[in-house]
């Protein structure tokens, strides 16, 4: 049952107040943006900072704009105080921590998973919002890989769904002009102005990029001068479509 109405809030800023006290208490750092707008039914990022000012203004919260994850809960309301009492002990120290060991990499566009599709007529790094990104752990990514050189891209067709990327997913890509025979990279195709991901097979003078999927052909290049590598995936997100 929610909490009476407290201090003027409304209904939404006060679930917000009452899933970050369980958030916190649960996880040891505070929600994402999206995922707390997901918790109270807002596809909106701005409405939920909007909200989430609310909640700081009347001193329930205070939060670092410039630090993913970084909202602390000062005080709550009596249904979410029970879950603040080991956040309230812990968060301090677990804010520090997160800051340090989970990254924001940017989504920068769409990638086409099927036939290529074209590059878009603008900059990609303005394709999606500011708030477009993906947090990562440090410990998923692999030691290697400088994480100022990574970037994110939705994944748009089912072309490589064998290797465990589907429609809608989420690749990170290392930065790369290069690749060896097997590895899955985003291609531009020049002659075509059109991007496309797939693994690359260079072999017989000719570029080959494979699709996994069996229902599928591979795409023959006869000229490799004409792909230009984009980067190589380094891992994938996937993301599970809810009814």
């Amino acid at each position: 049952m929610m909490a009476r109405r407290s201090e003027g809030l409304g209904e939404r800023p006060m679930k917000i107040l009452q899933f970050l006290a369980e958030y916190q208490d649960s996880h040891g750092y505070s929600p994402s943006i999206r995922e707390i707008g997901k918790h109270i039914g807002v596809d909106s990022t701005s409405l939920v900072d909007y909200y989430l000012d609310q909640l700081s203004e009347k001193g329930f919260i205070e939060r670092d704009n410039r630090v993913s994850r970084s909202i602390r809960v000062l005080k709550a309301l009596p249904d979410a105080s029970r879950a603040l009492g080991k956040a309230a002990r812990s968060l301090g120290q677990a804010v520090s921590e997160v800051a340090t060991e989970l990254f924001s990499i940017p989504v920068v566009g769409r990638i086409g998973a099927s036939l290529p599709i074209p590059m878009p007529d603008t900059s990609t790094a303005t394709y999606f919002d500011e708030f477009s990104s993906v947090e990562i752990a440090r410990s998923l990514l692999p030691a290697r890989e400088r994480v100022n050189e990574l970037f994110a891209l939705e994944v748009d067709g089912v072309s490589m769904i064998d290797a465990m990327v589907n429609d809608g997913d989420i690749v990170i890509m290392k930065r790369t002009n290069t690749a060896n025979n097997g590895e899955m990279v985003a291609v531009w195709l020049e002659d075509n102005n059109e991007t496309t991901l797939k693994y690359f097979y260079q072999e017989n003078g000719k570029v080959r990029l494979q699709p996994a999927n069996p229902t599928m052909e591979p795409i023959i290049i006869d000229n490799p001068e004409q792909v230009r590598i984009q980067g190589k995936v380094v891992m994938v997100v996937r993301q599970f479509k809810t009814q």
